[in-house]
């Protein structure tokens, strides 16, 4: 499997034999179902848009948008490699207040250099990690009890280290999740030019890199998207991409530093999901694992590594909700583990496993986000956000569900 945007309906040769009508209108579905959440999220940020009388795309809350939401982000980058292998994650909030207070500490209380202490983070997420990885990979423990335990663990390690609020931290460190780039451009009118600079430049690599697969699925002799259908999914992106960096670009501080680190994090965790052997992996022992098993994928290795990485991104996750807070404090990180695994679930990811995307889980953060936002804005009591959060996660798993037995997979 792969974690491009291009989407292909069959393995067909183009030259072999012609597809039926009826065997490209599934094909055609199967796209629909995948470009589906984007969708959904587009009609999501319209509603909230009329519901809000247009406060929610107010320049500077869309940049709050992802500053509140980046550990959502980052989070449900390792948790959809996690579920696509057929497992899950239950400590990854307590992780995030665990290491967050190692960090605020190594600050606050051992002089560390603030960057130093951000390498420390990310060691100890890790290790963390790989803590739990051994008992998954090589002892056989499920991943549920292993992580169940490593909330009740890692939880009870904060409350030992952090005590009470750790504040006092660098501002260079609090600007990681609440500082933007400096304009060194200059302005257009409102707009800042670094970050318009920035939106054309990802505008270019996302059409160059389409246009790379496509002649690459020519190359092999495969099925590609109609040349219409292509030509609106790049037209859309770049809609998208344009109308989002001209917002950003009027916001306070342009853009935002947490969210090229989210970015550079989501182009880096595609390739490595969709061009690496590792992630091939991960899809063939989620899809089957007797079938991995039997050719030849070494699955205790890549579980271990699996958990190494969600661990390491948790660490991530708990430098960006320190440097948000300005502190650390014990009860960080509360329910982070669920927002992340409702962004994969509601973002396409399979509850069986072999199925999950990147991208389809950045958007599932983002329909989390804009509800949260949106809501607020309106002035919803936080329960009702809880409660429309966890009904809009079991339509969007119904939803696949009932997709995938009309189109005869289950």
């Amino acid at each position: 499997m792969s974690t491009d945007l291009n989407l292909t309906s069959t393995n067909q040769p183009v030259d072999g034999p012609r597809l039926s009508i009826g065997q490209r209108m599934q094909g055609l579905g199967s796209s629909a179902r995948q470009y589906g959440i984007f969708g959904a999220l587009l009609v999501i940020i319209l509603l909230f848009q009329l519901l809000t009388d247009g406060r929610l795309l107010m320049p500077n809350n869309v940049a709050a948008l992802f500053q509140q939401n980046a550990y959502v982000m980052v989070l449900a980058i390792g948790m959809v490699m996690v579920i696509v292998a057929g497992h899950i994650d239950l400590s990854v909030g307590s992780v995030v207040a665990f290491v967050g207070g190692v960090v605020a500490t190594s600050m606050a209380s051992w002089g560390l250099p603030w960057m130093v202490a951000v390498l420390l983070g990310l060691a100890v997420g890790a290790v963390v990690g790989a803590w739990q990885g051994f008992w998954i990979a090589y002892v056989g423990i499920p991943a549920f009890i292993v992580t169940l335990a490593g909330m009740l663990i890692f939880r009870g390690l904060a409350l030992a280290i952090v005590g009470e609020t750790i504040a006092g931290l660098p501002p260079a460190f609090i600007k990681i999740a609440k500082g933007s780039l400096p304009n060194v451009l200059g302005f257009l009118g409102q707009m800042d030019w670094v970050t318009l600079v920035i939106g054309i430049a990802a505008v270019l690599a996302i059409a160059f890199s389409q246009l790379r697969a496509r002649r690459s699925l020519h190359k092999h002799n495969l099925t590609v998207e109609p040349v219409g259908l292509f030509a609106v999914k790049l037209a859309l992106i770049a809609l998208g991409i344009g109308f989002l960096t001209v917002v950003l670009s009027k916001s306070a501080g342009g853009t935002p530093i947490i969210l090229v680190i989210v970015g550079v994090l989501v182009v880096g965790y595609t390739f490595v999901m969709g061009r690496t052997v590792f992630g091939r992996h991960i899809y063939a022992i989620g899809g089957n694992r007797q079938a991995a098993r039997l050719s030849g994928v070494d699955i205790r290795k890549i579980d271990f590594w699996i958990f190494v990485n969600i661990g390491m991104l948790a660490g991530a996750a708990a430098i960006v909700t320190t440097s948000r807070a300005g502190a650390a404090v014990a009860a960080a990180g509360d329910s982070f583990e669920l927002d992340a695994i409702a962004a994969c679930f509601i973002g396409g990811a399979a509850v069986t496993g072999g199925i999950g995307r990147v991208s389809g889980a950045i958007v599932g953060a983002l329909v989390m986000g804009v509800l949260n936002m949106g809501l607020s804005i309106m002035g919803v009591d936080a329960s009702w956000v809880k409660a429309i959060k966890g009904l809009v996660l079991l339509l969007a798993v119904a939803f696949d569900l009932v997709n995938k037995r009309r189109a005869g997979t289950q």
